[in-house]
């Protein structure tokens, strides 16, 4: 069967509602309103046309993330599977379009966003022993390139002491918290 991808621009239009299925898997569910913008060329100025409202998923670490990030009113683009949905109610028969949402981001034509990773936890291999990264000096790094205390991980521990958050970005794994430039100063994408 063939299955019909497609990106969806537009607003988030719900709250973002974040459930537990039975076997402790997270699911999101809102809804996202996109409308058509024509330009009427008797008066040169733009309108509103018709709207188009989808359903949306996202499973586990997508769906907690977008719980976590966006609200209400939020310029979202998302690239998924859309289908259609159908039951019947009072005897009528009725449809929703719905899309499983693969990809969510912040439309950065319409907004900013400040962007933190998150890291899913590695599987040791079998018989190896691990140093936990928070247990090496900041700056070393193990066999794995772990780094001692991520750039993520010194943010939030500055947030939680009350210090002001820095900004700068680390050049590279073994230059975390060393105070490097952010990359629009040190000439990259000007």
């Amino acid at each position: 069967m063939h299955e019909t991808y497609t990106t969806v621009v537009g607003n988030v239009a719900t709250r973002v509602d974040l459930r537990s299925l039975p076997d402790g898997t997270p699911l999101a569910s809102f809804r996202v309103a996109t409308n058509e913008r024509r330009r009427d060329r008797a008066t040169g100025s733009w309108r509103d046309g018709d709207s188009l409202f989808v359903n949306v998923t996202c499973w586990r670490a997508l769906g907690e993330n977008v719980h976590a990030s966006l609200g209400v009113g939020d310029p979202i683009i998302v690239r998924g599977r859309l289908f259609t949905s159908s039951w019947e109610k009072d005897g009528r028969r009725q449809s929703a379009v719905e899309m499983e949402g693969y990809a969510v981001g912040p439309d950065l034509a319409r907004s900013t966003a400040a962007v933190r990773r998150t890291h899913r936890p590695e599987r040791p291999e079998a018989g190896a022993e691990e140093v936990p990264p928070e247990d090496l000096p900041a700056g070393e790094s193990d066999d794995d390139g772990a780094v001692g205390v991520s750039w993520n991980e010194q943010v939030a521990q500055e947030q939680q002491a009350g210090a002001p958050q820095s900004l700068d970005f680390p050049a590279s794994a073994g230059d975390v918290g060393a105070g490097k430039a952010r990359p629009a100063e040190a000439g990259v994408g000007a």
